[in-house]
């Protein structure tokens, strides 16, 4: 098959991409390395992915992007640098290949951020989705996977989460955005029959984790005996999803939509295992054998209190099945961590 992964360097993404090599697919990779993080996370990610050599001479962003985007391309693989708000430059991509399903991954992440531009995030997460969504309906491709967020839910009371909670107040633009994505995606799906699983990841985590995020940041300040940033009394409590349990629930998404038609859904994947923020710590702590040094904050805009997923969908649709519990998850990640500091 011949699939196309927008944000294929990124963290989840080049997990996915790094699979489906693995299991004899084809692979069209659009990024755009935004500067959201060091573009030379998103190039060893890519490196990682291909089972590419990593010790790359890196010299300055332009120039650097060019040469793996050309040494990376296989007969399986293109990486094309390639940002989604250009329509004319997506549509020559859509032109040169036979796309069979799309996973769509890339945006502007972060709901901190999000408060301060609004603006870019409309325009990456809402406008550039829908470039894609109209190549889809230009060139014929029906099958689309879309990431979207736990964020959607907002502060929302019923515990867990589910998938026909009402989630019409979201509390920051970011999360305004992936909503807004899962609306105007059934649009197409009803108007052209694409066929749409709409992913909502709760706190992805793992290697390759990207270094804004909570478990990356305190790992790394804490192996260095600096101060956290610890948001509210340690209370507030997240999902928190391993890598593997959440590229297996995009790949079996994959399939789902392979083998069906007239499908639109949305579907949450979780751990279902709730761990507060000061659970997190400790257990990050306890893994380096180092203690955190905490800066007490108040909390912040547009956080929100409590992820829990209600997972019963997931498995009964997909047959998702997430078996790597925090503790262990934690490990793992500390492991690379360690062996991936500079």
């Amino acid at each position: 098959m011949n699939y196309l992964v927008t944000g294929g360097s990124g963290f989840i993404g080049s997990h996915l991409v790094e699979h489906l090599l693995k299991n004899g697919h084809s692979v069209i990779n659009i990024d755009n390395y935004d500067d959201f993080y060091d573009y030379k996370i998103k190039i060893k990610n890519t490196l990682e992915s291909v089972g590419a050599n990593t010790a790359f001479p890196f010299q300055d962003k332009e120039t650097d992007i060019q040469k793996v985007t050309k040494d990376t391309k296989t007969e399986n693989y293109t990486l094309y640098y390639q940002d989604i708000r250009d329509k004319d430059g997506l549509t020559e991509i859509f032109k040169n290949h036979k796309i069979d399903l799309i996973i769509h991954l890339a945006a502007l992440a972060g709901v901190r951020p999000s408060i301060e531009r609004p603006l870019e995030y409309e325009a990456v997460n809402i406008r550039g989705t829908m470039n894609l969504w109209e190549l889809c309906k230009e060139f014929g491709i029906k099958k689309f996977v879309c990431a979207s967020s736990s964020s959607v839910y907002g502060n929302n009371e019923k515990i867990p989460f589910s998938e026909t909670d009402n989630v019409d107040r979201p509390i920051s633009p970011y999360a305004a955005t992936k909503k807004s994505g899962e609306i105007l995606g059934h649009v197409y799906h009803h108007l052209y029959d694409i066929d749409m699983i709409q992913l909502r990841f709760f706190t992805v985590y793992g290697p390759r984790q990207r270094p804004d995020l909570a478990i990356h940041k305190f790992t790394k300040l804490i192996s260095e005996n600096q101060e956290i940033p610890f948001y509210g009394d340690g209370s507030t409590a997240r999902d928190y999803t391993y890598i593997d349990d959440i590229i297996d629930g995009v790949v079996k998404s994959i399939k789902y939509l392979e083998n069906h038609g007239k499908t639109y859904e949305i579907v949450n994947l979780g751990e279902s295992e709730v761990v507060t923020l000061n659970e997190m710590v400790s257990t990050i702590e306890n893994t380096l054998g180092q203690k955190a040094l905490k800066k007490n904050l108040p909390m912040q805009p547009g956080d929100v209190l409590k992820t829990n997923a209600d997972i019963q969908k997931a498995p009964s649709l997909l047959g998702y099945d997430p078996t790597t519990n925090f503790q262990n998850g934690i490990k793992k990640f500390v492991e690379w961590f360690l062996g991936n500091r500079d």
